[in-house]
This record gives C-alpha cells, structure tokens and sequence, in this order.
C-alpha cells in the first residue's frame, strides 16, 4: 500500500500548483519521513482545482491508518469533498478534510504524523491552527509570562526577560538562543519532537514544549532568553533534555 507504512498521510488541495508543491516542500523539512502529497491547479495546470488530483493525492498517502485533507479555499474544500464520495467505504472512514488555516494547519498536523500521532491525533494539531495560542492551562503557569508578585522569593527578573519562576513552584531553567536563525520553522519542529518523547509537562515562556504553533508564536530569535518550567517534580530529564537541544544551536549555531 502506498504511504508511509503505520503514518497518516497528508494531503494539500490549494488552487495554485505552486503552493500546494511548495507547502509539500516546507512540509517535508519538518517531517521527511511522512506521506506528503499536493494536489494544486487544474489538470491543465492552471488556477483552480481537480478532482482527479485530489483523488490521485490520496491514495498515493494512505497507508492504511488515515489521510488528513487540507484546503486553501472554499471551492478546494467542496472538490475534496467529491472526491470523498467517490472512494471506496474502507477508504473514506479514514480520510478526514480540516477546515484549518492551510499553512500553519499543515505545518503542525505533518509534525504530529512525523512523530506518530494516529489520525485524530494530527487532525486535532491541524485544528488548532484555528486560533490554539499554546499557553499552558490554569493559572499562572511556572515560567509563564504573567507578573509575578515582587513579594514573592525569586520573583524578580531583568527586563525584557522571562519572569523567574518562585520558589518552590516547581523546576526552570533558562537557556539562551544562539542558533542564527533562531527558533524558526524547523528547529521548532525539533524541539517538539523531542518534547513529544517524555511524559513530562514542558513550558517554554509559558507555552506548551508540545505545540508547535505556540512555540513558533513566541518568537525566539538570535540572543534572546527562554524558560523552560515544569511543575512535574519528575520532569528534570525532561527539562535537561530541551534546555541541550536548545544549547546545541539545533546544528544551526
């Protein structure tokens, strides 16, 4: 069966082959060992869409465990539709079309499929794209970028810098970036990755380590700090582990 054997598969329905070629290619910078496929342009490779290429697109991902349909606009949306009617019942169960932000929907569900999330699983981390800020739930997580009473032991910190977590509120370490580009695209796909492997509930300046739109939001760049926290008393590894990849310079420094 075509696909990546045991990954959901992705698929990128937009009107101009160009960008759906193209989200396939930054895609894949992120997960190179994931089933991506563009289904761009007419069959005479002009502006619109083909039902034959979302078709084609499909199968050439499914690996059996589910295929994710991203589209650019309404009319794509109502072509993979089509599409959906005319495959096989075993097929269709497992094709699910998110109607998500087409670039940072596929970015982040192509992650989530990289490191093995089954099918519902990557259409939830394409649906965050919907507006998913990635801030760490409940009140003023550890490392987060909420004020911090000046009463309170260890609360003070430099400006422009990340508040220090209290004593006591749990584990934190500050890192520094220092890969040139910083905390873009790919590296962020990285530290996800590595988040994804441990149990541990991670922050990065409030964000969860986890996801991947948050952490990019962030804005991270050359020089600049970030809090890695947690209030998991068994989340140290964790913590190190992160705190390494970010030191490393992702092997960009």
């Amino acid at each position: 069966m075509p696909g990546t054997e045991g990954k959901v598969g992705l698929v990128f329905v937009s009107h101009s082959t160009k960008i759906a070629e193209g989200l396939v290619e930054l895609a894949a910078q992120m997960a190179p060992a994931t089933s991506l496929a563009a289904a761009g342009g007419t069959d005479e490779g002009g502006i619109g869409t083909s039902f034959d290429k979302v078709t084609a697109a499909i199968g050439e991902v499914d690996s059996g465990v589910g295929v994710v349909v991203l589209a650019d606009l309404g009319s794509a949306i109502l072509t993979a539709e089509t599409a959906l009617d005319f495959l096989d019942d075993d097929v269709r169960e497992r094709v699910v079309i998110v109607d998500a932000p087409l670039v940072e929907g596929a970015v982040a569900a192509s992650v989530t499929a990289e490191i093995g999330g089954m099918l519902d699983a990557v259409v939830a981390a394409a649906e965050s794209a919907r507006g998913d800020s990635g801030e760490v739930p409940g009140p003023d997580p550890v490392g987060s970028a909420s004020p911090t009473p000046a009463t309170a032991p260890g609360a003070s910190s430099a400006p422009g810098q990340p508040p220090a977590a209290p004593e006591g509120a749990g584990l934190s370490r500050t890192v520094t970036i220092v890969n040139k580009d910083g905390l873009h695209a790919r590296p962020a796909a990285e530290f996800v990755k590595l988040a994804n492997t441990f149990t541990s509930k991670i922050s990065i300046n409030g964000k969860d380590s986890k996801s991947l739109l948050g952490i990019m939001s962030l804005g991270l760049v050359r020089g600049t700090t970030a809090t890695l926290s947690t209030a998991d008393a068994e989340g140290k590894p964790a913590l190190d582990a992160l705190a390494t990849l970010i030191e490393s310079g992702f092997g960009e420094a």
